[in-house]
């Protein structure tokens, strides 16, 4: 009876410590898909733990109508909650706050 219950517990300890791995493992990268009429210039994402705004990941890149790029958002923090910033062409600017990267997919932005 005694073997069984640390056999027992010893199992549970495994499964809590194996989670912990699985959530660093988690696929972060977000399909972009500009479904739009307007051009995007500049996308920005950083976790939700970070002050301000992370660099443009588009960098000198665009995203027309229609275009989509795939990004990687694995920042090595093991976060899966995410704020994005969009900046269209025509100055306008999209915030989604709160996004969790570690399922979304894929990310469209529309009018």
């Amino acid at each position: 009876m005694l073997k069984r219950l640390f056999l027992g517990l010893a199992l549970i300890g495994v499964g809590l410590f194996s989670s912990a791995p699985a959530a660093q493992a988690q696929d972060r990268r977000v399909l972009l898909i500009n479904d739009s009429s307007q051009t995007i210039e500049k996308f920005h994402a950083s976790n939700v733990n970070r002050r301000g705004w992370e660099e443009d990941i588009l960098g000198n890149r665009i995203l027309r109508p229609g275009q989509r790029i795939r990004i990687n958002l694995d920042d090595r923090s093991g976060q899966c909650m995410f704020d994005f910033l969009t900046v269209m062409a025509n100055g306008s600017k999209i915030e989604k706050r709160g996004v969790n990267v570690c399922r979304v997919e894929p990310y469209r932005i529309t009018n």
